[in-house]
């Protein structure tokens, strides 16, 4: 794996995996943030240097009120617990999206997280929450100011191209997630349910990243001809 790896997921499918064995939706959120937990752990072992999980889009206020109530609960005892899990496998923890529209409680605990991870280097993991991309680049837009190009939106965006994105459970699309971000990253869709989701899974889409050949608008390596091949067309030319 190279030096910098970006690993985004979208964590799809807990509402699902709790109706099939005839549970509440929040025991599936639960469920999911224990998979969480399992997928960091496997991500800072396996060399991955960013992961970026979508935890809880801005559409995502819409659902019913409890279940809202419910993940902000949740996301504020994840948050708790992580600390010393980070602490231990090197990993820091820092927010992206509003924080605006969040409780008093829950800004404490994010903020709490992302100081006292800080000075940890193994791994950043950066949970999206309250998340829009399109919300995201509009505000990247208007800080770049009049010197707007690619250079300066992706510094105001903060983070590095994304590699990889990981999508459980079954759905195949991005969702506003990471829409600068995903440009040229290999896109994996699988009908895996996120509680479902752990190191072995994690490994395997590793290694189908591993046989994607990733052109950036290129053709691939077996079309350019050998060193000793081009400088051959050029001499005949001379």
């Amino acid at each position: 794996m190279k030096s910098t790896f970006h690993l985004a997921v979208i964590m799809d499918g807990n509402g699902r995996w709790a109706q099939r064995r005839g549970l509440p939706r929040l025991a599936g959120h639960h469920a999911g943030e224990r998979a969480l937990r399992r997928v960091v752990k496997a991500a800072a072992e396996s060399g991955i240097s960013t992961l970026t999980a979508y935890a809880f889009s801005s559409d995502n206020w819409n659902r019913p009120r409890e279940e809202v109530q419910g993940l902000m609960f949740l996301l504020q005892t994840h948050l708790a617990r992580s600390v010393e899990l980070s602490k231990e496998h090197g990993v820091r923890i820092s927010i992206i999206g509003r924080r605006d529209r969040i409780s008093g409680d829950v800004r404490s605990a994010i903020e709490q997280a992302e100081a006292e991870t800080e000075p940890q280097s193994r791994l950043h993991l950066r949970l999206a929450i309250d998340y829009s991309s399109r919300d995201v680049l509009l505000a990247a837009l208007r800080n770049a100011g009049s010197d707007v190009n690619r250079q300066s939106v992706s510094q105001c965006l903060g983070a590095s191209d994304v590699d990889l994105l990981i999508r459980t459970g079954g759905e195949h699309r991005l969702s506003d997630f990471l829409l600068w971000e995903c440009a040229y990253a290999e896109l994996l869709f699988t009908p895996c349910l996120w509680p479902d989701f752990g190191e072995d899974e994690l490994k395997g889409a590793l290694r189908e990243f591993a046989r994607r050949d990733r052109r950036f608008g290129g053709l691939p390596n077996s079309a350019y001809p050998a060193a000793g091949s081009q400088l051959s067309v050029v001499e005949s030319r001379g």
